[in-house]
């Protein structure tokens, strides 16, 4: 984003749109690019004040006291615990496991079932997650990239959520009066495997799984995960004030760099909330505060509103309550946030994290019943709403060090185990499943792996986080220690991850690759790399294109708005002749084949939806993935090149390079166990059929 003066802040450039851009949509993604908001204030404002509840419209109802476990014939409600660990990788894991690091693992693995877990085409988290919510592949659930696409127009969109803005507006002297309320819509199709549990009384808590923003509607409990934003209503947006020159010149994908003067000690500057999109010309939210430098002593006092703290240098605040007006005192907005201290000399450095939607008084609907983020919160006290909390993208533009890019992940981790601590409390008094998310080693593998991997371009002998991935891996030995101590007897154990993990050693830019091929044609073929999302396309003379992150579409006619493929033989021949080229493309330094797979989804999905989905999915080989560039629709000048940047490991590769894990206490009937299994089978544990959309098997035996 644009540097701005911290006390001109009005001149923010963010508009409020529908549509994800570039870093937006793909930040969990650790793609880079331009940013604009995601939801946008309008959507925050509009979802405040909810019209009479309609039969169509999302539940809102108050948490009340559960009523006793019905009776199932003369047995108890059997009790499932789920532990899912985003990224965990099954090489990494059995590695481990041998050199004697993980016992808890080691002892599981021995005296139950173990085995790679089969994963999603392509093995993107939220297409990963889908599949095992619903039991279904993308053709059911209609979930297949993090971005996807509008024929119409060939513009991007964010796959999993959309909001509906007020359908009428009341314009009266400088205000903008929604008269009708807004709507944030889950893009996921089919049921999730808990809202059938509820059709037969089955209680259950789901913590954070990711592809659930907002909430399915359900009768039991549930926080939403990845995807849901913060209370900017982006994937998470930082704000960094500073006087150091470096940092001016800077234009960062998923925060804001502020500049900020020191006068005589002290800095004045505001911390900007949504855009009030009640007054004419939707000008920012703000919310002032003061630092008062002491560099002698290296410290700094905070002051905003009534909260007053003193922070050292390389010290975190606690979580921060901040509301802003709306409309006066009548109508606010609220948020948490936390500060660090980064440096006060020789230059001032703040670190603000994304404001996130405050839990006590959540404003978006991020979790079931409508209150149960506030009595998690009345046990743990405050924490992270926002779907993705490791910020992977203040490491990536030089805002975190790698020092302090651990700390942060060390006290998001911290902070799940409380959550774990409480939910488990629960559990011990209580029947039916709980599912619990951890994101923290899937976000630190991304970020980390050219650390521990001598062969990556980017790897430096002298990092301090060689170890990093191996400790987290050790962290998560002590957790599955902490549940395996804590459930209840005769309790169903299940640890999975949605995928697992691939060096990221070079970029290839498919629409490059198209480009030069003959199947992309350019307006402008001079200004090659200039333009972004396609712009540049001669539609009418183009036969193919890139968009997501593994998503090939013809340009169909009929389909696309201006199709140039028609219907038939011929597409059916450009598939088979894209298919035989790109299984052919080598890297020219090594000979070695980049991509394995070129997946047809009218063979590999099912369901109503394949029609929306890219005609060709992109397996990659370890070590290749696409390009940033070609992930949003851009072209290149060259078709590969070195990954050096910090986002060194990745899964959205070939799904047979990257399955993810699976350990359960029961045995296993099959060799080949995947996503869309695990879900069936936890209905069977509960006597439950699968629905005829449900793709999975009964794969757990007695």
């Amino acid at each position: 984003m644009r540097i701005r003066n911290a006390s001109c802040s009005k001149t923010r450039t963010m508009a409020a749109i529908l549509i994800f851009s570039a870093s937006a949509i793909l930040s969990a993604a650790g793609l880079i690019g331009g940013f604009i908001k995601s939801f946008g204030s309008a959507g925050m404002l509009s979802l405040l004040e909810p019209p009479p509840a309609r039969a169509d419209q999302r539940s809102t109802r108050a948490y009340s006291p559960p009523e006793p476990p019905p009776a199932h014939a003369e047995e108890s409600i059997p009790r499932v615990f789920v532990l899912g660990i985003d990224g965990m990788d099954p090489k990494l894991l059995e590695r481990f496991v041998a050199e004697g690091k993980m016992p808890n693992f080691a002892a599981f693995m021995n005296a139950h079932s173990y085995t790679p877990l089969g994963t999603s085409i392509p093995p993107q988290s939220p297409v990963a997650w889908s599949n095992f919510i619903t039991a279904m592949d993308p053709g059911g659930h209609g979930i297949f990239d993090f971005i996807h696409r509008d024929p119409g127009r060939y513009m991007p969109k964010f796959s999993a959520a959309s909001l509906e803005p007020p359908k009428r507006v009341w314009r009266i002297g400088g205000w903008e009066i929604p008269l009708s309320k807004g709507e944030a819509l889950l893009l996921r199709r089919g049921k999730a495997f808990w809202q059938i549990l509820d059709e037969h009384d089955i209680p259950y808590t789901i913590f954070k799984i990711p592809s659930n923003f907002p909430p399915a509607d359900c009768e039991g409990m549930t926080l939403s995960g990845m995807g849901t934003p913060d209370l900017l209503g982006t994937y998470g947006t930082f704000s960094f004030y500073t006087d150091d020159p470096s940092f001016m010149s800077l234009e960062v994908s998923g925060g804001e760099i502020y500049n900020v003067a020191v006068v005589n000690g002290k800095i004045t500057a505001d911390l900007i909330g949504p855009d009030n999109t009640l007054k004419a010309g939707h000008p920012a939210l703000m919310r002032a505060f003061t630092m008062y430098i002491d560099r002698e002593n290296a410290t700094a006092k905070l002051e905003m509103g009534g909260e007053k703290l003193i922070l050292g240098e390389g010290e975190w605040s606690p979580w921060v309550p901040v509301s802003f007006d709306v409309v006066g005192a009548l109508k606010r907005l609220h948020g948490i946030c936390r500060f660090f201290l980064k440096s006060t000399s020789p230059y001032f450095q703040l670190y603000v994290t994304p404001i996130n939607v405050d839990p006590s008084k959540p404003d978006l609907p991020i979790c079931t019943p409508s209150d149960y983020s506030k009595r998690l919160y009345e046990k743990v006290g405050y924490y992270y709403t926002q779907g993705m909390p490791e910020d992977t993208k203040a490491l990536e533009w030089g805002v975190f060090d790698e020092r302090d890019f651990l700390s942060q992940t060390r006290f998001v981790l911290e902070e799940r185990m409380r959550l774990l601590d409480a939910l488990l409390e629960d559990f011990r008094d209580s029947e039916g499943l709980m599912f619990f998310y951890i994101s923290t080693l899937d976000q630190a593998t991304h970020v980390l792996w050219k650390d521990m991997d001598p062969e990556h371009p980017g790897y430096r002998e002298t990092s301090i986080c060689k170890d990093a991935i191996e400790n987290l891996y050790v962290k998560m030995d002590s957790v599955l220690g902490v549940v395996q101590e804590r459930i209840p007897p005769n309790t169903t154990l299940i640890i999975m991850s949605d995928h697992g993990f691939a060096p990221f050693y070079k970029k290839f830019n498919l629409n490059a690759w198209l480009y030069q091929n003959g199947y992309i044609r350019l307006r402008k073929p001079e200004e090659i790399g200039q333009h972004p999302l396609l712009t540049n396309v001669f539609w009418r003379r183009t036969r193919a294109y890139a968009l997501g992150i593994n998503g090939l579409y013809i340009n169909r006619r009929g389909r696309e708005g201006r199709g140039a493929v028609t219907t038939g033989r011929e597409y059916k021949a450009l598939l088979d002749e894209l298919e035989q080229k790109l299984l052919a493309v080598r890297d020219p330094e090594t000979g070695d084949p980049v991509i394995a797979h070129v997946y047809r989804s009218s063979e590999v999905y099912h369901g109503a939806a394949v029609e929306t989905t890219p005609d060709l999915i992109i397996g990659y080989h370890r070590k290749y993935r696409s390009s940033d560039e070609s992930a949003l629709g851009e072209l290149s000048k060259e078709i590969f090149s070195i990954n050096t940047s910090q986002w060194s490991g990745d899964h959205c590769m070939a799904h047979d390079e990257v399955p993810g894990v699976l350990l359960v206490n029961k045995p296993l009937m099959v060799d080949d166990p995947d996503l869309k299994d695990l879900s069936v089978s936890i209905l069977a544990l509960y006597g439950i059929e699968k629905l005829p959309e449900m793709a999975g098997r009964v794969v757990f035996g007695p």
